[in-house]
């Protein structure tokens, strides 16, 4: 018979590691799917790129919630915000 043995610490870190991976493949493998769509196919997939808005919205609410929010942090996501900002207009102008 086997007995249940209590996590430790590193066993904590591996599956948040993990987490955070299995996270960022299917985060880029989705932008892929978007962009794939978008400049090959022409198609619109703004339901795929919900999901990954929607997936960095729910982390970041949780972080807030927990208080887990430094300022170097929230310089890295002001700094994402305007670099995709600046890419999505680039994008746009260069489409038409």
């Amino acid at each position: 018979m086997t007995s249940i043995v209590p996590k430790d610490e590193r066993d904590t870190r591996v599956d948040l590691s993990a987490d955070r991976v299995a996270y960022l493949v299917l985060s880029y493998g989705l932008l892929l799917s978007v962009a794939y769509r978008s400049f090959v196919n022409g198609d619109a997939a703004w339901d795929l790129i919900g999901l990954v808005v929607l997936g960095g919205v729910v982390g970041l609410a949780y972080r807030v919630r927990q208080r887990a929010v430094s300022g170097h942090w929230t310089l890295m996501l002001a700094a994402t915000i305007a670099i995709a900002f600046v890419v999505a207009a680039v994008v746009v102008v260069t489409a038409r």
